[in-house]
């Protein structure tokens, strides 16, 4: 794979916590464009890689290389979330976090600040660069809310929407800062069934709307099988697999570790 063909290369990454290792040797490629898993039972590690590629934790070893939409290479071991969420890389969390006071749309007109170009004098003597600002966090808004289907909710508080709309603005909020890459961590965590078949759809129609590449990481077996293009299986902070869903699902070390029976996802 040549260095234009890849969105995010880690390699050899690790953190310890006092005497505990909890990622150990965490190496990956993702190509631009892929959808890609990363699964393992609780307390594998999962969502320690995700703060450490979102800047939340910084590796006590390794490397992490980002090309953002321009192709431009960062190497962002060391580089701050908001850093990160300026040349490209948003993500969601597994416990949702929304401002809950604020309305639905304040919650995505947050995230559209980091892009504006108008500055405070701009803002207090209302000047054309401010009102250009100001209408297009309003479109961009607006396309947002009637992409996830939450635009009869835009003036009602974040917690007073029901649990699945919220995660849905969680992602709406997090693309709203234009990344080319996507981290969900456990997007599907409290849906039902109905909920969670929309969601894989939207998954993968914003993919490709955004021209995105997510990374994901998932306990939904029908969710990640039916969406990932590749997986990464995590136990005890070391990679035991990686592949395709139907390779994945057929490993021993994973069926092992993991997904308990060959039988149940065939």
């Amino acid at each position: 794979m040549s260095d234009g063909d890849f969105k995010l290369r880690v390699d050899n990454l690790s953190i310890n916590f006092g005497g505990l290792k909890a990622v150990s040797s965490f190496s990956c490629e993702l190509r631009h464009g892929e959808l890609v898993g990363l699964i393992g039972p609780n307390g594998a590690g999962k969502t320690t890689v995700f703060n450490m590629l979102s800047g939340i934790y910084t590796p006590t070893e390794g490397e992490i290389e980002f090309h953002d939409s321009q192709g431009k290479s960062h190497l962002t071991r060391r580089l701050s979330p908001a850093k990160l969420n300026r040349i490209g890389l948003a993500r969601t969390f597994q416990n949702i976090r929304l401002f809950q006071n604020l309305s639905v749309q304040d919650n995505i007109r947050i995230a559209l600040h980091s892009g504006r170009k108008s500055g405070p004098l701009d803002a207090l003597f209302r000047l054309k660069r401010f009102r250009v600002d100001e209408q297009r966090m309003i479109d961009r808004t607006e396309e947002l809310l009637s992409l996830f289907r939450i635009e009869r909710k835009r003036d009602e508080l974040a917690c007073n929407l029901p649990y699945g709309e919220q995660r849905k603005l969680e992602i709406a909020r997090a693309l709203a800062s234009n990344p080319s890459l996507l981290l969900l961590d456990e997007p599907a965590a409290g849906m039902n069934p109905q909920e969670t078949e929309e969601l894989m759809n939207l998954i993968g129609f914003v993919k490709n709307e955004f021209n995105l590449t997510i990374f994901l990481i998932e306990h939904d077996m029908k969710l990640v099988m039916g969406i990932c293009e590749r997986l990464m299986v995590l136990d005890y902070g070391q990679v035991i697999a990686k592949g395709r869903p139907e390779e994945i699902r057929r490993n021993p070390a994973v069926i092992k570790a993991y997904l308990g029976t060959e039988a149940v996802y065939d």
